[in-house]
């Protein structure tokens, strides 16, 4: 917990009237911290302050970059559509007394501050089919209105963060070295890792390389990083650190990982983690009213590949990081990050069985959108 005494130095530096007696700890990130502070004035904007955990994201300034790169370019479009408003749907980042976006604390510590978006909310566990199509709108109408930035202008925040390769030899790096001495007990979850291993590689196949446009993506796509307003509509993207290049699909597994799922991503319980496949139809259909005007075939042919992949991803992260002592997500419990994995196996196994059908909606819901382009 911070003390009250850093909380002021770090806001005295931002521009902005918060009421520094009023933080509290703010949402459930795994990587971040986040504190709420009231305005001064009672009919004034509430802020979110943030400590940026830099051992992850090591280049605070060109996070910040990308970060507001992004934020005035969706607040263009918007003005652009002349049918929104940029200041309750893109994140707003307020700037430090010399015209920074971050501040370095005299700990060393990063920070950041956003106007607060209030009368918001968000899920962990997706509840009813509107909840799942706002989400897809959210997710399909962030990646459209970003699809006019060429790729490689944005900063690679984190180098490889979805390319499975990498994060399949950083396991075997960390079975190899068994710091903590827990490799002999997940014998059976380094099974499901060598199973699925080679089929997971898709995206790296130097035809689907080739196939494949990288585009800007949100790179984070949980479903908790969609606001909606009091009636579960979509209002508001967040948690843009990891805005940069990548494959559409890498949002669209990830957004299904946590959409789906009917019971929370650590659940003890495999028996509980089913598919609630009339919230995949329902995402989908919101998905793809945003992202159909500019996804190639290409792009909607890989859409599952993606929503295989992310679950078994996550998996191998979470794994990787139980056998080197839980030093990158933060965790409530010792043998949390495994059990986490546990349940994005079970995850993976279910969506396995069930990927084709799954296919046939997409593609099934991408022509109906066709059509209707088409006739409009």
């Amino acid at each position: 917990m911070q003390s009250s005494k850093n909380i002021a130095e770090v806001v005295s530096h931002f521009k902005c009237d918060a009421d520094v007696s009023s933080y509290k700890p703010y949402g459930s990130g795994h990587i971040n911290d986040t504190f709420f502070l009231k305005n001064v004035s009672a009919d004034g904007s509430d802020y979110l302050l943030q400590r940026i955990n830099h051992s992850i994201f090591t280049n605070v300034e060109k996070l910040t970059e990308n970060m507001r790169k992004v934020t005035e370019h969706l607040k263009s479009k918007i003005k652009e559509y002349g049918n929104g408003n940029p200041l309750k749907e893109v994140m707003t980042l307020i700037p430090t007394d010399n015209g920074q976006f971050f501040y370095k604390d005299s700990a060393g510590d990063y920070w950041r501050m956003f106007y607060f978006l209030s009368d918001t909310k968000s899920y962990d566990v997706v509840e009813t089919e509107k909840q799942a199509y706002e989400g897809g709108k959210a997710f399909g109408k962030f990646q459209a209105m970003l699809s006019d930035i060429p790729a490689g202008e944005m900063f690679e925040v984190i180098p490889d963060f979805h390319n499975i390769q990498k994060r399949l030899q950083h396991l075997d790096e960390a079975v190899a070295n068994d710091a903590c001495g827990r490799v002999a007990s997940v014998a059976a979850e380094l099974e499901i890792v060598a199973k699925y291993a080679s089929s997971m590689q898709y995206f790296q196949q130097p035809a689907q390389v080739a196939a494949l446009p990288k585009r800007v993506i949100h790179n984070d796509t949980k479903f908790n990083n969609v606001l909606l307003n009091s009636n579960d509509e979509a209002q508001c993207v967040i948690d843009l650190e990891t805005v940069m290049d990548g494959y559409v699909a890498y949002d669209f597994g990830d957004a299904i990982r946590t959409i789906v799922n009917t019971t929370t991503e650590d659940e003890a319980d495999l028996s509980k983690i089913q598919l609630n496949l009339s919230l995949f139809n329902a995402y989908v259909q919101g998905y793809l009213k945003e992202a159909s005007r500019f996804l190639t075939d290409a792009e909607v042919n890989s859409l599952m590949k993606g929503a295989l992949l992310l679950p078994y991803m996550q998996a191998v992260r979470f794994l990787t990081d139980h056998i080197n002592g839980d030093k990158y997500f933060k965790i409530k419990f010792e043998g949390h990050n495994l059990q986490r994995a546990k349940a994005q196996f079970q995850l993976v196994k279910i969506l396995d069985a069930n990927a084709a059908a799954m296919q046939e909606t997409i593609l099934k819901e991408m022509n109906s959108y066709n059509t209707a382009h088409t006739n409009g």
